[in-house]
């Protein structure tokens, strides 16, 4: 099971109101960046790809506010991002000056927005089995999140496969 985060935010009041939770040895800090505190996603997407709505779904669950663009023209848009051919996916982001490309998973593009690499953005070509807007039962095929560099992609993450049996 999946929770959102307001649903874990539900789950740790309860802890703390039923004393499950000591807070009493914390150390003041500087608060961390929220999700709150997360750029916009714009999605370009065909009006009926249902993997595309899942990723946006799959971004708006970890903190993205994200504005759907649904076009038939999917193919123009990656020309004028300059996305490479074998990099490309069915859907396409702009996401803070970066484009994402495909099932890229919320963790890996929170990672991008922190480190702020020079690259165009990141890309999971195809449509592998098991990446967010994927996801049939517990199975994930191998597959790579490649950084896209001025010159070669290079990989950003790597997910093993799981339960292809």
């Amino acid at each position: 099971m999946v929770l959102t985060n307001k649903a874990k935010l539900r789950l740790a009041m309860s802890a703390l109101a039923f004393g499950l939770i000591d807070l009493s040895g914390c150390v003041e800090q500087e608060p961390a960046s929220s999700d709150s505190d997360l750029p916009d996603a714009i999605v370009y997407k065909t009006p009926t790809c249902g993997c595309c709505q899942k990723w946006v779904e799959h971004l708006q669950d970890h903190g993205f506010a994200v504005q759907t663009r649904d076009t038939g023209q999917l193919t123009a848009i990656k020309d004028e991002y300059g996305l490479p051919g074998d990099m490309r996916s069915c859907h396409t982001a702009e996401i803070d000056g970066y484009v994402i490309e495909g099932h890229v998973p919320a963790a890996d593009i929170k990672r991008l927005l922190r480190e702020r690499p020079q690259a165009k953005g990141l890309a999971v070509p195809g449509m592998p089995l098991g990446s967010p807007g994927m996801e049939v039962d517990e199975r994930r095929q191998a597959y790579t999140v490649w950084l896209l560099r001025a010159d070669n992609p290079e990989a950003f993450n790597n997910y093993p496969a799981r339960n292809l049996e």
